[in-house]
């Protein structure tokens, strides 16, 4: 067995730099650890922390593919946070200008969820804990 410890990092290509640093960083409350322009990619490098764990790294390059979403397309389906109040969240959320599906209830857990999506169209969801 591989003996994986925990997931260090998860990667993200925003189309919009700025747009996709101030919706993780001041939207969803991240934590800017590092940032780096890499020039011979015209692209910017972020390093985002939660609760100062590392846990995002935002990319930018010029002209990303869309990401396929709807139907499901194989890949990563999205990114799940958890959150004490999930009605203070979507509240938090839609003060922002963020869309957020109407509240469903996990049917194995009976815990509240929602989804919404960042600039880009990836889909996020809020887990009540």
């Amino acid at each position: 067995m591989l003996n994986l410890r925990q997931i260090h990092h998860i990667a993200i290509i925003g189309s919009d730099y700025q747009a996709s640093k101030h919706f993780y960083c001041d939207i969803l409350g991240f934590t800017l650890q590092g940032e780096f322009y890499r020039e011979e990619r015209d692209s910017w490098k972020a390093d985002l922390a939660l609760n100062g764990q590392y846990t995002i790294e935002l990319f930018s390059f010029p002209q990303p593919p869309k990401r396929p979403s709807r139907p499901e397309a194989c890949g990563l389906r999205h990114l799940a946070f958890n959150v004490d109040d999930i009605e203070q969240s979507i509240s938090v959320l839609t003060a922002s200008g963020v869309f957020c599906e109407p509240v469903r209830i996990d049917p194995y857990t009976g815990k509240k969820f929602t989804f919404f999506n960042d600039p880009d169209g990836l889909p996020l969801e809020l887990y009540e804990s």
